[in-house]
């Protein structure tokens, strides 16, 4: 077993649960991915793939194999990353997912200052979905809502932050003020689309937003601020954006209120890597600079 790269094709596979999506993840074409596992498996003496029309499990020696295969792809990481670093310098790519109203109004602000600090290192940043993992190596780290389900992962969290109701001084001219929740019912409230929501979202957001009118409905926080400060309604939003935003007004500030979390996750792998550990450091950063917003 002398190819590094027969390795990490295999474990792309086995992340992936087939061959046509590894082959897409390595930007290779099919035919060599599934030339090289053949030849891993006829090194290894052993069958590591079931190949089936649905696609490739595991047999047990892949699942033991893979034990092995991940240690090995974590220190050539490692290696990697300390020959990078070995004169202080950070270098080399790290992927960050994220919240989009995370991304864009608290990491993407500061996108200068982490470059002036590591001209080398390349942050990558992708919105927080279900279809990158970090236990599949899809990213490095994310910042997520909701504490992460996966036992491997390294979880902490960041910070709580507010959410509250906001309007535009166009939509509280032309619509008139909001002395009530009562008042609510009759006035628009832009949201989520309801059966495309990827979070766990507030009963008592839900509860506003079901006995109001229909403004707008957006998949995306960012979408839904830009129509809140159109006047097309009134918008649940972050505060640490919103209220400091002279375009908005916070609505019913004592009355309509409510408390989530920011948690950053990590592989055990990766997060000792220097270039990972500068990220994950530099997001801690921001957070706590921040922290009379929040």
């Amino acid at each position: 077993m002398d190819n590094w790269d027969d390795i990490r094709i295999f474990l792309a596979v086995a992340r992936n649960s087939g061959m046509a999506a590894a082959a897409q993840n390595l930007n290779v074409n099919h035919t060599t991915v599934a030339r090289r596992l053949s030849s891993l498996e006829t090194t290894m003496k052993t069958r590591l793939v079931l190949r089936t029309t649905a696609g490739v499990t595991l047999t047990p020696a892949g699942t033991d194999f893979m034990r092995f295969a991940e240690r090995m792809e974590a220190e050539a990481l490692a290696a990697d990353q300390h020959l990078r670093s070995r004169d202080g310098n950070i270098a080399g790519k790290v992927r960050l997912a994220t919240r989009e109203a995370f991304g864009q109004w608290l990491v993407c602000p500061k996108i200068g200052e982490l470059h002036a600090r590591y001209p080398d290192l390349v942050l990558e940043l992708v919105p927080e979905s279900r279809t990158f993992s970090l236990l599949k190596h899809d990213v490095d780290i994310s910042v997520t809502v909701t504490h992460p389900s996966q036992n491997r992962l390294i979880a902490q969290k960041l910070t709580d932050y507010r959410l509250g109701l906001f309007a535009s001084h166009q939509y509280l001219e032309r619509e008139g003020p909001v002395k009530s929740i009562e008042d609510l019912k009759s006035r628009q409230v832009i949201w989520y689309v309801e059966d495309m929501i990827d979070m766990d979202v507030p009963r008592y957001f839900k509860d506003i937003v079901s006995t109001s009118r229909s403004a707008f409905r957006a998949t995306n926080i960012l979408a839904q601020y830009a129509a809140t400060i159109s006047g097309a309604g009134l918008g649940i939003l972050q505060l640490y954006q919103a209220a400091q935003d002279p375009a908005l007004v916070r609505v019913l500030p004592d009355e309509v209120e409510e408390t989530l979390s920011y948690w950053l996750s990590v592989h055990p792998d990766s997060r000792n890597l220097p270039n990972v550990r500068a990220v994950m450091d530099f997001l801690i950063e921001i957070i706590r600079d921040k922290k009379d917003l929040f």
